[in-house]
């Protein structure tokens, strides 16, 4: 590898958790090296820096472009593609965990749905029936609220994070105001009761 140590122990590192998450270490160098460039870089470019094979950058590179990671662009009198990651941190993040339910949860969402079409025949797959019912309502809640989340603007989305467990407080808040607004209306209800009855 061709980069100075601090690049270097951030590009292997993103290697080595690449890996974890799914992807292949190659894939994860790459990405690691594009995030942290301060301009875009060709395939020639990253096949010197990290020291792939160019069939290796291009398949990586192509593999990050499906998962919307990598933006290709061109520069002024350069027929040569370039590669750079967005410069918001939150499209990045809003890019994976789209792709993410994608090629994950939405399959499994679409098998859930057409397994719990289908009658059960026997009390052993009634019972596997109700866990996958169980099992497609905290999906689909979650897919829900997922889709709640990707549509509030940036700012909004990081208030919302900021607020960790105090959400729990509002949610408290809520629930005594809604206690309180509901007594109110069940004593006025009462009253105008008892108001007909005399």
């Amino acid at each position: 590898m061709d980069l100075p140590p601090l690049v270097q122990a951030f590009v292997l590192h993103f290697g080595e958790m690449g890996s974890r998450w799914g992807i292949n270490r190659t894939v994860g160098q790459i990405y690691a090296l594009l995030f942290v460039s301060p301009e875009p870089l060709n395939a020639d470019q990253i096949v010197e820096k990290l020291g792939f094979s160019r069939s290796n950058v291009s398949m990586g590179l192509k593999e990050l472009q499906a998962w919307n990671l990598v933006r290709l662009q061109h520069l002024p009198d350069d027929r040569r593609d370039y590669f750079a990651t967005p410069q918001d941190l939150w499209a990045i993040v809003r890019s994976l965990a789209e792709e993410r339910k994608k090629r994950e949860v939405d399959p499994t969402l679409s098998m859930l749905r057409e397994v719990l079409m289908q009658l059960p025949s026997t009390e052993e797959e009634r019972y596997a029936q109700a866990r996958m019912q169980e099992l497609h309502d905290l999906i689909d809640l979650l897919t829900g609220w997922y889709a709640d989340v990707q549509r509030l603007e940036t700012e909004r989305l990081v208030q919302l994070m900021s607020l960790g467990a105090k959400v729990q407080k509002i949610v408290d808040f809520t629930d005594r105001a809604t206690a309180i607004a509901g007594g109110r209306a069940r004593r006025e209800d009462e009253s105008r009761r008892s108001k007909k009855e005399n």
